[in-house]
């Protein structure tokens, strides 16, 4: 399994103001799953592995504080805002939403563009997404989208604010804690992750 990533960790300087990543939420809808998951770092000190759906039940229950829900596309259409409501639906559930603050309200409203970035990313240059989970351990908030393309993810440089299209990741990274690419070897595709983190 390998991991890119844009740039290192703590490379970007300051978070921009919006940055803090409290969300809205809600419950699973149709085809989804909600279970725990291991907060097991990778040996490199980046981000956790993916959560993947052959983790044992028992490890998942034995994880500490961290929920987990998976939302399976096939045979959905609208997917973008199917992924919006699951994971407001999500937040709620969580209790990151309803927002008591400002701060709060619009971390919620960046996870929720960030599932719709990722997922119409995944739209866009992938055939369509596979599959979304997202995470959360009270402090953090992380997103995954699989899907079976090839293509490699990236902000366009230099970003144009003016310009139709191509600002998806550079929202992604301007938002985002931290986001990569995961593949496995000898498997088609890839895993697109981005984790929030919750507001003070």
């Amino acid at each position: 399994m390998s991991t890119t990533r844009p740039f290192s960790p703590g490379d970007r300087g300051p978070e921009p103001s919006g940055a803090s990543g409290a969300s809205e939420g809600g419950v699973p809808g149709t085809g989804a799953a909600e279970r725990g998951a291991p907060a097991a770092g990778a040996p490199d000190g980046g981000a956790a592995p993916p959560l993947r759906p052959e983790e044992s039940q028992a490890s998942a229950q034995a994880s500490a504080g961290r929920q987990v829900r998976r939302l399976d596309f096939a045979d959905q259409s609208g997917v973008v805002p199917l992924a919006r409501d699951f994971a407001r639906q999500a937040l709620y559930a969580w209790n990151w939403l309803p927002a008591a603050t400002a701060d709060q309200r619009a971390a919620a409203e960046d996870v929720l563009l960030v599932v719709s970035e990722l997922v119409t990313n995944a739209c866009l240059h992938a055939e369509g997404p596979d599959e979304m989970w997202i995470a959360c351990d009270n402090k953090v908030i992380r997103i995954e989208v699989s899907d079976k393309g090839t293509g490699q993810p990236a902000p366009r440089t230099p970003h144009r604010s003016g310009r139709p299209g191509g600002h998806g990741m550079f929202i992604v990274q301007r938002l985002c804690l931290d986001w990569g690419v995961v593949r496995t070897p000898g498997v088609t595709g890839k895993t697109v992750w981005a984790e929030l983190g919750a507001p003070a």
